[in-house]
């Protein structure tokens, strides 16, 4: 009965849509029916409302669903979707300001002379646009007001030139900043969280371990990692665009003409060129760059653009008049001091020292005063003129609203779909289906794909994604990251304005469309560009550092970059590594060889000791590498015999637990069953089903190949020396290092511990001669200094059996200047051979560390060297299949 209602839910949800309500109604409106008519057939057929239900019931359903709605509206964790109505309200300002006008226009006649050039302005205008209205609707409707016309009058091929506006229009999509990016971060940051538990399950199941290693966990997306991801991606689809375009000029020039400026190239133009482009690349500069360069959050940078928008809108719409630019000189004469101020002055209030910080931070306050008015200002403007402002804070709290109740909506049915089970059917059809990961990826792209011809991307990442996401995310064969899971999508969504019958492009650009522009023409037109973007589609699929690149990139120079000891870097850390000393042995060698000669005989025995270890510790890394790389050997050499006989016993393993789960419901219904009357040939049914189940478990069991268990030893024996062998490297390479950097911060402390001696010395007279509270105070002060200092303890555990002596019940001075006495004498010595090893070894040590620093000593670094943050950005970027270790 399940099955029934979801297809009574899908069935529901489409006529409703097929009729004309609209989505954020029909989508709640069929998941509120199928729930109650279930509940109904429940209570009327088998005497409780949960009959029907696979998982929970409608009581369960209702609490999702508020929990839904405070997840969206309350949760401060949650803020991801603050960025909505920041980047639609500098969209539709943006549009308002008739940014797009001027750009269509300048870039017409730039590009006008080359083949195919007004195609191709239309698509470096597009793509303008995408990065800062991002709206399909409005773009679409300028171009097709404005380029259209001219494109028609020099003979362009009526089906290009549509094809042309309708698919430029749609790279507001996925170039950033995107609504469509934001929902698509909001609901794959679900899914990853389920498809993270679901994996911890299976590891857990497949090895009998608790807790799964951090890198084999899921790594989750955000906001401003989807729009990093898709930065390349729209930028490929940009390249094929002009390419076509171009192409289709060269072979039939009739039909793409170039058309002559009728003015010339001078200087004026070039002004006038700069002029129109500068602004809009300014705000993309300011949004996409303050979330790469991390300094502002995706929320941070909807703040930017939306003040940027006012700011450009101000001047625009005064366009000719006296003034018309004062505010943006003022906001942009502000920015620049503050940033000279940054880079000049500590303006954190909080560490105020000086009279200099005082007046850096006035000069802040004042310039941040500027740029408010300047904003206030501009504001002002866009209020009283045609009352631009308002009408833009409505169409945004519009549009907003609708994304909102079309999210909650999507959640509703979402849980509906679960309740009936409708996610486990999904991921048996997908785990069915020959091929693996690869297969069901293809299939859920075809749906979306289908899809597109009928649903808005809004529908479909909200409602699609959350059931196919989990799935897709969880198989360890292929190891995706959700930010490529996410821009594929997103890519593959672009295509629904396009496709008939509902592509809205399409329904937005016959509206502006002349009658000569005949609907089948464009709906030809735009034929070559749906290719093209099953092109880009295709090739953003197999080259996944095109999505990864930029966010790993952003992450790893970030001030919150992970150390490089951090276990999920460790791999592509020790394959750069491996690399550099194959280049760099025998100078690594040789800076050992010289670090062994340092005379170190006066240090400390144990000091000594360990520093002349980490020499033969550096030596033996080598020797370390040499054995990694041989277990690694050994893996990969038996991985391609083992590969094909684990995924054969992991689709059993997955057949057996589905029948399992299937038991369990029979069993489940077996006793409800009881408690009714005239249920015996019902329940034997059920019991004959079990039997049956129980009989193709058997059959399953037996079906695993012959000699599976002595090559699951054998793998797993393997992977478990190589697992050694690296930890064995990374403990000698820590050993090899730990020591040289403990001594040299010893040494950089040198004159700091030295600038104590007088307050330890005068401890044993203090104790002597002061009162009881005054000595204690003094140890205090005196612990307190040296805690800031390394390698103290020996000496502070003095003061403190001092300190504990004088705080005793019955005091006892004698032991207290005793052990102050023993702290004195320690520190002493300690400053003496301090003292010496700072003037005889920091430039030797400096010298070596540096020579291993970056290598040997990698893992002990707060942070990359830059030099290898690309390396690393692009050794995480490909996805690595993990499946043998389940």
């Amino acid at each position: 009965m399940e099955v029934f209602f979801i297809a009574l839910l899908i069935l529901l949800m489409a006529g409703a849509l097929a009729m004309g309500y609209p989505v954020a109604f029909a989508l709640p409106g069929s998941a509120i029916l199928t729930i109650a008519i279930a509940s109904l057939f429940g209570w009327l057929f088998a005497g409780d409302v949960d009959s029907y239900f696979a998982q929970d019931g409608p009581i369960q359903w209702l609490t999702a669903g508020v929990t839904n709605f405070r997840g969206i509206y309350w949760e401060v964790e949650r803020d991801t979707l603050i960025a909505i109505p920041l980047f639609v309200f500098m969209g539709i300002m943006l549009q308002r300001s008739k940014i797009a006008e001027d750009l269509l226009v300048t870039m017409a006649q730039l590009f006008g002379p080359v083949p195919g050039g007004l195609g191709i302005s239309v698509v470096i205008v597009g793509a303008l646009l995408a990065a800062t209205t991002g709206i399909v609707g409005a773009t679409v409707v300028a171009m097709g007001l404005i380029s259209l016309p001219a494109m028609l009058r020099n003979n362009y091929s009526h089906q290009l030139a549509t094809g042309t506006i309708a698919a430029s229009g749609t790279l507001g999509q996925i170039i950033p900043p995107s609504i469509v990016l934001i929902i698509l971060a909001d609901q794959l940051s679900s899914a990853s969280d389920q498809a993270s538990t679901a994996r911890k399950a299976e590891y857990k199941e497949a090895t009998g371990e608790f807790n799964m290693p951090g890198e084999f966990d899921i790594t989750s997306t955000s906001a401003g990692d989807m729009f990093l991801g898709a930065f390349l991606p729209g930028l490929v689809l940009v390249g094929l665009y002009v390419a076509y375009i171009l192409v289709f000029a060269l072979i039939r020039p009739k039909s793409a003409p170039a058309v002559r400026r009728e003015g010339a190239f001078d200087a004026q133009f070039m002004f006038r060129v700069f002029l129109v482009l500068i602004p809009p690349l300014a705000l993309i500069l300011a949004v996409l760059g303050s979330i790469i360069m991390g300094i502002a959050t995706v929320n941070q940078a909807g703040a930017i653009g939306a003040a940027g928008a006012i700011i450009m809108a101000g001047y625009r719409l005064l366009e000719g008049k006296r003034g018309a630019f004062i505010p943006a000189i003022m906001a942009i004469a502000a920015v620049v001091v503050i940033f000279i101020l940054l880079g000049s002055f500590d303006l954190n209030v909080k560490s105020i020292d000086d009279g200099n910080d005082v007046l850096g931070i006035t000069l802040a306050v004042i310039a941040v005063i500027v740029f408010l008015v300047a904003v206030i200002w501009s504001g002002w403007r866009v209020h009283k003129i045609d009352d631009t402002l308002r009408s833009v804070m409505i169409e945004t709290a519009k549009t907003t609203s609708m994304v909102f109740i079309i999210l909650l909506g999507a959640a509703m049915l979402t849980a509906a779909f679960r309740a009936f089970g409708g996610e486990e059917l999904v991921k048996d059809f997908l785990g069915g289906l020959p091929g693996g990961f690869w297969t069901q990826f293809v299939v859920v792209m075809a749906v979306i794909f289908v899809l597109g011809f009928f649903l808005d991307f809004i529908e479909i990442a909200v409602v699609v994604v959350p059931i196919v996401a989990p799935i897709l995310l969880e198989d360890p064969s292929a190891n995706i990251t959700a930010v490529w899971l996410g821009v594929m999508i997103g890519v593959n969504m672009q295509t629904s304005f396009l496709t008939p019958p509902f592509g809205f492009a399409l329904f937005y650009l016959r509206g502006v469309a002349p009658p000569v522009v005949k609907t089948t023409s464009m709906y030809k037109g735009v034929i070559a560009f749906i290719s093209l973007q099953l092109l880009g589609l295709v090739i953003v699929g197999f080259f996944p550092p095109l999505v990864n690149f930029l966010p790993n990139q952003s992450f790893l120079s970030a001030e919150t970059a992970p150390p490089p000891k951090n276990p999920r870097l460790q791999a592509c850390i020790e394959e750069n590594v491996f690399a550099f000393y194959d280049e760099n042995r025998q100078d690594l060698i040789t800076a050992i060889e010289q670090g062994k000669r340092i005379e170190i005989g006066f240090l400390p025995e144990k000091r000594a000791n360990e520093i002349s270890g980490s020499f033969d510790k550096a030596l033996a890394t080598f020797q370390a590498v040499e054995d990694v790389r041989e277990a690694e050997q050994a893996v990969n050499a038996f991985a391609p015999q083992y590969r094909p006989i684990h995924r054969q016993v992991r689709k059993i393993t997955f057949d057996l637990r589905d029948h399992e789960e299937e038991i369990e419901e029979l069993e489940d219904a077996i006793r409800s069953l009881r408690r009714a009357e005239n249920s015996a040939d019902e329940i034997a049914e059920i019991e004959a089903e079990i039997a049956e189940l129980e009989a193709e478990m058997e059959a399953l069991t037996a079906s695993k190949p012959d000699g599976w268990e002595d090559a699951r030893k054998r793998y797993r024996g393997l992977a478990s020396a190589e697992k050694r062998a690296r930890l064995a490297y990374r403990r000698t390479v820590d050993q090899a290092y730990e020591p040289i950097m403990e001594i040299q911060q010893i040494l950089s402390q040198a004159d700091a511990f030295a600038e104590v001696e007088e307050q330890i010395v005068q401890l044993p007279q203090v104790i002597e001669t002061g009162s009881n509270e005054d000595a204690i105070e003094s140890i205090r002060q005196a612990e307190s200094v040296l805690s800031a200092l390394p390698d103290t303890s020996a000496i502070r555990s003095d003061l403190t059996q001092a300190r504990r002596a004088l705080t005793a019940r019955t005091p006892d001075p004698e032991k207290a200047v005793e052990d102050a006495q023993k702290a004195v004498e320690t520190y002493q010595t300690e400053l003496a051979w301090r003292t010496r090893a700072a003037a005889e070894l920091s430039s030797d040590l400096a010298a070596y560390d540096n020579a291993i620093a970056e290598s040997i000593g990698l893992r002990q670094q707060d942070r990359l060297p830059s030099r290898m943050i690309g390396d690393m950005a692009s050794c995480l970027a490909v996805h690595r299949d993990i499946s043998l270790n389940f």
